[in-house]
């Protein structure tokens, strides 16, 4: 069993920014991929940023140059600092997360809103 608790979602205006959190604990010897994914309202689900154990990293193109994904190895947390929001990145942000084995795991999700 794994665990990923997210933070750090809300309501923010066009051009504010936000920071979203995951920390996975549970039962894994070590956490391959860590990425970041979104559905907006009557949209699909998208990826948003993956970082892989070796560093790799893949943005969505609409994202580039606006949101940095990181990760803390020590504290398995995966973090996405999204800057220069804007109206249509406004969805559910979720984590997942692939554990040595193979295994992957969904957040809940957090919402966030960008609105004036």
């Amino acid at each position: 069993q794994v665990q990923l608790v997210e933070s750090g979602g809300g309501l923010v205006q066009p051009g504010g920014s936000l920071r979203l959190s995951c920390a996975a604990s549970g039962r894994f010897v070590s956490i391959n991929v860590m990425g970041w994914h979104r559905q907006a309202p009557g949209k699909q689900r998208e990826l948003v940023a993956a970082i892989s154990s070796g560093g790799s990293i893949n943005y969505a193109d609409s994202v580039k140059g606006r949101f940095t994904i990181s990760r803390d190895n020590a504290k398995n947390t995966v973090y996405l600092q999204m800057n220069s929001l804007k109206p249509e990145d406004t969805a559910v942000y979720y984590c997942r997360v692939i554990v040595s084995g193979g295994y992957a795991y969904w957040g809940q999700g957090t919402q966030v809103t960008v609105s004036s």
